[in-house]
Formats: C-alpha cells, structure tokens, sequence
C-alpha cells in the first residue's frame, strides 16, 4: 500500500478585531471616555451584530476557499487576535458567528499587545489596525499590514484578488533605497547592471507562496484566486522582477509596470479585495478605491 499523503500545511492568517468588524465607534468612546466605559459599551450592545470592517470580505472570502474541497488546497484558518478582554470581547464572537465566519482560535489580551501569539499560532500574515503592532510583526519576521480606512467597492463578485507592489514587500528594500537615497537614475542603473540578479525576498513572500500553492491546484483560467504585481517600476526596470519570479516559480496573473502613474483606479479595475504598498503616496491613492494594508518598511538584517 503506498504511504499515506501528509497533512498540507495550513495557511493561517491572523486579524485584529478593528481590521474584521466596524469597532470605530466603540474605539473613539475608549480614546474619549476610557476602558471602564468602553467596556461597560461591549457588554451592554454585546447582543448587537457588529458591521464589517475593512478586511472582512477579504476573510470571507478566503474562508470560502475551505469549503471547495479541492485536492490540493491549503486548510486556511483565520485566527483572531484582540485587546479586548474576553468579557467585552463576547461581543466579536457573536457577530462572527451571526455572520457565519469559520473562527474558532482567539486570543484576548486585555489591552496588552497580542502580536507575540502571532508565531505560536503559525500565522503566515498579520493584519491589524494597530500600526504598533503591525512592526513587531514584521521584525519577527512575519509578513503583516496595518490596514486603512479605505473606500471598497467589493472587488470581484465571486473570485479573490490580492494585489501586491513589489519593492519592500514582495521584494527586499534594497533597489526602494537605492531609489530614495541616489534617485531614479542610480536606481535604473543598479536593475540594468543585475537585471539576472534575483531580487531578495521581501516580507510578503510568504505571503505569495501560500497563495500559489493555492492557485496550482486549480487551472489557470479558473482559479477562485487571482494575484497581481501592482509596481511603480517601468521598462527596463521590469525585466529583473520578471526573472525573480521565474526563479521562485511562482504565479502572478497579473502585472502592471506603472511607471510613476497613480495606483487607486489600476487597483480599482483590477478589482482587488486588499492591496499591500510599502509607501504612504502609493497608500494613500489606493485607499480611495480598494481595501489598503500599509506595509511598513524594516531594515534588512535587523
């Protein structure tokens, strides 16, 4: 009899509270009024069914992908990770299961930082309001994203779509700061002279790993997931990229070599669910259209 087939590694991703319900209101009464109000708030509205927030369709629908039963298809698991204590964090639970979310794991920290629960849960991705602990997380390695107010317009109506700029988070940082420091022409001249140089890997690597495990079970041209590099690099500059992502062997449906241009309406045609940028210029465009994790940058090696 042949052996049996091992487990597949699950992709775990953990999400604050703020980033997968509506909790603004409740947040600017704890800012206001402090915690004794705020948890006197949760405990009496806990039977109200909180709003979606940012990045709840993007947890939903990857969610779903569970339900496929595809061969080949990574377990996903969605973790929850809150400073909430459990007392008013009874209400989260309630609304996750009011809105039918497959979350079982939590950890309510009572104000503390819960980013260090991150690897003890082996989450890949980390996705938080809180920019503080979006930096802990990317210094212990973890691919992670504060995300924004953004203006959605719901992405696509069945297919999941995740966009990525390139440098400092598909791709170290290191041609992003030859490009801040020295400007675009020494920045030009670097990708020209390692054109065959793979770029280092950036944070979200990981991140785009999972994803394509995820998509090599499924045709090309019915994926329920599609990617896309969304990239301020132009010609030449873009001929580096493609060969690093040959030499990963990785999928990306799409690119996009903007040039300079304006992100948000690209992002926007797309039709992504979440968009993760390293720059503020590039963030800020993008959250007018799309769901936006900013990606802060950290020194490689540190």
């Amino acid at each position: 009899m042949p052996a049996p087939s091992r487990p597949l590694e699950p992709f775990v991703i953990a999400i604050s509270s703020r980033a997968l319900f509506d909790l603004e209101e409740s947040h600017a009464l704890f800012e206001r009024e402090g915690l004794e109000a705020y948890a006197e708030y949760q405990r009496s509205h806990e039977d109200e069914v909180l709003a979606p927030g940012i990045a709840f369709p993007l947890v939903k629908k990857l969610l779903a992908l569970n339900a496929l039963g595809r061969e080949g298809v990574p377990p996903i698991e969605v973790i929850l990770l809150s400073r909430n204590s459990a007392d008013t964090g009874l209400r989260i639970f309630n609304s996750i299961e009011h809105h039918g979310l497959g979350i079982v794991r939590a950890a309510f920290t009572n104000g503390a930082p819960p980013w260090p629960y991150i690897r003890p849960f082996g989450a890949a991705l980390f996705l938080s309001a809180h920019p503080e602990d979006v930096g802990k997380a990317l210094n212990a390695g973890v691919a992670a994203a504060t995300l924004l107010p953004s203006r959605s317009h719901g992405g696509h109506p069945t297919q999941l779509r995740i966009a990525f700029d390139g440098d400092a988070v598909l791709f170290g940082n290191q041609s992003e700061r030859i490009s801040q420091e020295e400007g675009l022409e020494a920045f030009a001249r670097n990708e020209r002279d390692k054109a065959r140089e793979p770029l280092p890997a950036g944070p979200f690597r990981g991140v785009l790993n999972a994803l394509h495990r995820i998509q090599a079970a499924f045709p090309a041209d019915d994926a329920p997931l599609r990617t896309a590099l969304v990239t301020a690099r132009s010609a030449p500059a873009h001929k580096r990229v493609i060969l690093t992502l040959r030499d990963w062997g990785v999928r990306l449906d799409e690119a996009l070599f903007l040039g300079g241009r304006d992100k948000g309406p690209f992002l926007e045609a797309f039709g992504a669910d979440i968009f993760f940028d390293d720059s503020h210029t590039n963030v800020e465009s993008a959250r007018r259209h799309v769901a936006t994790g900013h990606v802060p940058w950290v020194e490689e090696g540190g």
